[in-house]
């Protein structure tokens, strides 16, 4: 069953269930991960599988035995503790062991039901009769490992336990993977922020550029012009003020080091990263729009692809 988290979510007895989880969240993680935890008392050996895929929001799915419905809640505050973002999958299971012969349970009348049943079947049919002890003891219901009832309030200890080492572990895998997207966006930051001192260096030439080619075809259509000639001057200035791009590449900047802050801030920046994005491509396609650069242009596309590339990686960040 697939749940939302609230922030206000509370366990069915607050005193008992009391969450306990408290992960400080120091580097950058993925929404990937898969974590395992057990605990024992009293003889009983609960085990714990957290996993975790990408998602937008805050989901955590709760697969419990039937005895223990009434700590779902209870479980969902600990994953919301601990976990921000991602799809979380929690499957908890009491692990049988070795039983001694005590708990094994065979129905012996269920047995002598089901060798009559075939044995008449095996006449009805024509064909020999060769039921085996084996057979009849992998039939349903005719061996049974008897497990002794426990109490919601005695199982969540051990719950909780296996709980957190799952969800420590889980959280462990997502640094790691976290870390690796973190380098690899910051390389690719890196190139980008070169490709805008490219793109600066060489938007500061385009204009005396133009004023070349303006004045070369003036020429070679036999309408020489000074280079002071008030209409020159003017079509130039307009060109000016038509590719400059300045702004752009001072928002592009701010945006380089603002996208740096968040990678390496104390909190989940997922989303964050994906909208900045998005004003990052909004820079690129104004710059690609107003360039008259062959160059310019291409520096522009080099750099929209490494942020698709950027945008592939963020999300899969919590």
């Amino acid at each position: 069953m697939q749940i939302g988290i609230a922030a206000n979510v509370r366990p069915p007895h607050p005193k008992l269930y009391q969450c306990q989880i408290s992960f400080h969240l120091m580097a950058m993680k993925s929404m990937t991960g898969f974590g395992r935890g057990e605990a024992q008392r009293s003889g009983v050996t609960w085990s714990v599988e957290c996993s975790s895929v990408n998602r937008k929001q805050l989901e955590v799915a709760v697969n419990l035995p039937r005895e223990l419905s009434e700590l779902e809640n209870a479980v969902r505050t600990e994953v919301s503790a601990a976990v921000s973002r991602g799809r979380v999958n929690v499957a908890v299971r009491r692990e049988t062991g070795s039983a001694g012969a005590e708990a094994v349970r065979v129905d012996q009348d269920l047995a002598a039901h089901y060798y009559h049943a075939m044995h008449a079947l095996a006449l009805k049919l024509d064909v020999p009769p060769n039921i085996t002890l084996t057979d009849i003891t992998r039939l349903p219901g005719v061996i049974t490992q008897a497990q002794a009832e426990i109490a919601t309030e005695d199982a969540w200890p051990s719950v909780q336990e296996a709980l957190a080492a799952a969800l420590k572990q889980l959280n462990t895998m997502r640094s790691t993977e976290g870390a690796s997207l973190r380098s690899d966006i910051e390389a690719r930051l890196a190139l980008i922020e070169s490709l805008l001192e490219s793109i600066r260096a060489k938007a500061a030439t385009v204009p005396e550029y133009q004023r070349k080619v303006l004045r070369q075809r003036l020429e070679d259509a036999g309408l020489p012009l000074p280079l002071d000639d008030e209409r020159l001057v003017k079509e130039i200035a307009l060109f000016a003020d038509r590719t400059d791009i300045s702004e752009e590449l001072t928002r592009a900047a701010s945006h380089v080091q603002q996208f740096r802050s968040y990678l390496a801030s104390d909190t989940p920046a997922g989303r964050s990263l994906d909208f900045l994005l998005q004003e990052f491509f909004r820079e690129f396609n104004t710059m690609g729009s107003k360039c008259n650069n062959a160059e310019i242009a291409h520096h522009v596309v080099t750099a929209k692809t490494e942020l698709e590339k950027i945008r592939e990686q963020v999300q899969n960040v919590e």
